[in-house]
């Protein structure tokens, strides 16, 4: 059976299960727990950060994608993303205390919904902290709908797309180093550390610096904390930052539903696992 003609089948017997998900932003394995007690993380300070755009270059040249152009300010014009091409963005927005920074990438979650949606492990929780893929992804892209910040983005054009995201320089942090844009920041906006130890800075910044700082540490304990950890001048919510994800880690939300309907935990790796070798079948042939 060809790969189209199987996608055809297994689609029209799953596919009303898996766009009920999708709409739900549910998740699909069970709950995935933290393996170390120290994992490290990120302290952005947009009260430093003058958005020279160090970083994103940075960052790009560490993950060989294209170097945008730091000099061009016109992208302050409007609210940017990551995308496949760019794995961290700043935005500027301004406000009656001037203008305030803010860099956007994956937020590596403590318990991350994309690594439970990977029933093929692709995405990894890292005992280090940072939450990475690998090229054993099958491209269902259930790590795209799970993550609560909207931040795995796909690569479209591309033959085998890969799944594409900040990975906190994974590499770098194995091998003893600091992520790229920390390392390149000029005002010391980013500081890189065990997660304990830059959430007790932020604590120490805010209440040592009576005025300068909004009393909320955005990332503490949003959907049960996150690697990158935010202060700031000004309230989050005006931002662009999301307030209403709670605390709980959406992984959570689905360890119940997963063991109600055992069928599901039988076909859809099984339809999952099909696909993957159909493609890698597929690029074996566009190989040869």
């Amino acid at each position: 059976m060809k790969r189209r003609e199987f996608l055809k089948v297994a689609l029209s017997g799953l596919g009303l299960f898996a766009s009920s998900a999708i709409c739900s932003k549910t998740v699909f394995s069970s709950e995935i727990k933290a393996k170390t007690k120290e994992f490290f993380g990120v302290l952005v300070d947009t009260t430093r950060c003058i958005g020279c755009r160090t970083c994103e270059a940075s960052c790009a040249e560490s993950h060989s994608l294209p170097i945008p152009n730091i000099e061009d300010k016109s992208v302050f014009t409007k609210i940017r993303k990551p995308d496949e091409k760019t794995l961290t963005v700043v935005n500027r927005f301004l406000t009656e205390k001037g203008e305030i920074y803010v860099k956007i990438q994956c937020m590596h979650c403590n318990q991350p919904g994309c690594v439970a949606a990977c029933l093929v492990k692709a995405m990894k929780k890292r005992k280090e902290g940072p939450v990475t893929w690998d090229e054993n992804c099958m491209g269902c892209r259930y790590c795209m709908v799970s993550c609560p910040f909207d931040i795995p983005k796909f690569e479209y054009d591309e033959a085998f797309g890969r799944i594409m995201k900040c990975d906190m320089c994974y590499g770098r942090i194995s091998s003893g180093k600091v992520p790229a844009c920390v390392e390149v920041c000029p005002k010391e906006a980013l500081t890189f550390g065990t997660r304990r130890d830059i959430l007790n800075e932020a604590k120490k910044r805010i209440y040592q610096t009576p005025g300068l700082y909004v009393p909320y540490i955005y990332g503490e304990n949003e959907v049960g904390g996150t690697a990158f950890l935010y202060i700031s001048s000004y309230p989050f919510e005006k931002l662009n930052f999301q307030m209403d994800l709670g605390y709980t880690p959406y992984p959570e939300y689905t360890t119940g539903f997963l063991y109600s309907v055992p069928v599901i935990l039988i076909l859809w790796p099984a339809f999952l696992t099909g696909i993957h070798y159909l493609t890698k079948e597929r690029k074996k042939e566009i190989e040869r």
